[in-house]
């Protein structure tokens, strides 16, 4: 029980990756919008069933309104905002450097955190968090160095990659604040209701998104392609519902900027994966990397 939210952050590191492969198998049929909204839809689907068989609860009726606001927010900066950003960065740049990126999202935490919540770290905890993104930046740094002297690249694949990280980077901030007032407003309520909570601030959102640039049709198309919404009901099995579960476990349990620390490790997680299913080759130097992040995740569990 000790380091219960340092273990469930881990649990939602592995649940992340997985679900980031899935969108972006997905997305490459019916877009960005389509696959952030559905997942959602799809998302409340599990927690309606999971709230009225375990808690007799069809909806997270007994929360506060401090508690609703505070979540309700989170889920609209966080899954509305950073999430729309992150999927069209996924198809943009693909899966392993939209998450390298995300590593931003630990020290983004952690200042904000600290400036608004007055939650500190211990000098540990900060030596365990720059081990652990200076293997993740020494991961992203190698990779980028060698297609640079690949030459391969034209000028429109070189602003396809600048406008991906562009929105990487706008959804690792956007994580970071919903983090922040996930931590503030979750206190001792249960962690399926809360997420509950922020995956309804976050429908508002895209459905006015929708309404107003018309794309319901592509809702509909998204709906009744059969392997779409295979991997969808896979991905938000794991991810939007028991992966943010988790992370809702672990911001109640330890400092935010320690569990962006331990999700920012992805990348890492994500090397096998794209090896396996996207043949990529990766490099001694960006093994060391991977390794490097992994010894600052053991410093901060251990």
């Amino acid at each position: 029980m000790l380091q219960i939210g340092e273990l469930a952050a881990m649990g939602t590191a592995l649940l992340w990756t997985l679900s980031a492969m899935a969108w972006t198998s997905a997305g490459r049929y019916v877009g960005a919008l389509s696959i952030s909204f559905v997942r959602l839809v799809v998302t409340c689907g599990f927690l309606l069933a999971y709230g009225r068989s375990v808690r007799g609860l069809w909806l997270p009726s007994d929360a506060d309104a401090d508690t609703w606001v505070l979540l309700g927010l989170s889920g609209f900066v966080g899954f509305f905002v950073a999430d729309a950003c992150l999927f069209k960065a996924f198809l943009m740049i693909g899966p392993r450097l939209t998450l390298l990126i995300q590593a931003l999202t630990a020290p983004i935490t952690a200042l904000i955190s600290w400036s608004c919540l007055n939650d500190r770290l211990t000098p540990g905890q900060w030596l365990a968090m720059v081990v652990t993104l200076s293997g993740v930046t020494w991961v992203i740094l190698e990779r980028r160095g060698g297609e640079r002297r690949s030459g391969q690249r034209s000028s429109d694949d070189s602003r396809q990659i600048w406008q991906g990280i562009l929105l990487a980077l706008v959804a690792a901030v956007g994580q970071s604040i919903g983090f922040v007032l996930s931590k503030q407003g979750i206190g001792q309520y249960d962690a399926v209701a809360a997420t509950f909570i922020r995956v309804l601030g976050a429908l508002i959102g895209y459905i006015l998104l929708i309404s107003i640039f018309r794309h319901w049709p592509a809702m509909l198309a998204t709906v009744r392609h059969r392997r779409v919404m295979a991997t969808i009901l896979y991905g938000a099995f794991i991810g939007p519902f028991l992966g943010v579960i988790l992370c809702m476990i672990a911001v109640r349990h330890c400092h935010a900027g320690v569990v962006t620390t331990i999700l920012s490790t992805m990348p890492v997680l994500v090397l096998p994966l794209v090896i396996l299913f996207h043949k990529e080759k990766v490099s001694y130097r960006a093994a060391a990397g991977a390794v490097l992040s992994v010894a600052g995740v053991a410093m901060l569990v251990l």
